[in-house]
């Protein structure tokens, strides 16, 4: 029997939850305090997905990065993979809260938007 350790990010308590895992599948989930921590703990196990924060290179920006952000969670195993996309990303400025700037990132339905606004630097 294998044990992971997770802890809960449903919610601010920030449950320690065990799961107990036998021929890959779960019997025993202990240390939840609600319906949250038992969904987040199967989610984790089973397919863990994390939202990517970064940034992109601006064209002709007052800065010279925009912070983005995946619109939704993507699985964890892409992370890398995003990132490298994301690096060979320039965008021209200016970019506004809520742009997409990466359209279905990996295939994954996911958007990558920008998380600030990047004004056209004056006299360009």
């Amino acid at each position: 029997m294998e044990k992971n350790d997770i802890i809960c990010t449903g919610c601010p308590k920030g449950c320690r939850v065990t799961v107990e895992v036998e021929n890959e599948e779960i019997i025993n989930i202990e240390g939840y305090e609600c319906p949250t921590g038992k969904k987040y703990a199967i989610d984790e196990y089973k397919n863990p997905t994390r939202i990517l924060p970064t940034t992109i290179r601006v064209k002709n920006g007052e800065f010279p990065l925009v912070p983005v952000k995946t619109a939704e969670p993507i699985p964890k195993s892409l992370l890398i993979k995003a990132m490298d996309v994301i690096a060979k990303k320039e965008v021209e400025a200016p970019v506004k809260i809520g742009d997409i700037l990466i359209k279905n990132i990996l295939d994954t339905g996911v958007n990558v938007v920008a998380t600030r606004n990047i004004n056209k630097k004056v006299g360009v």
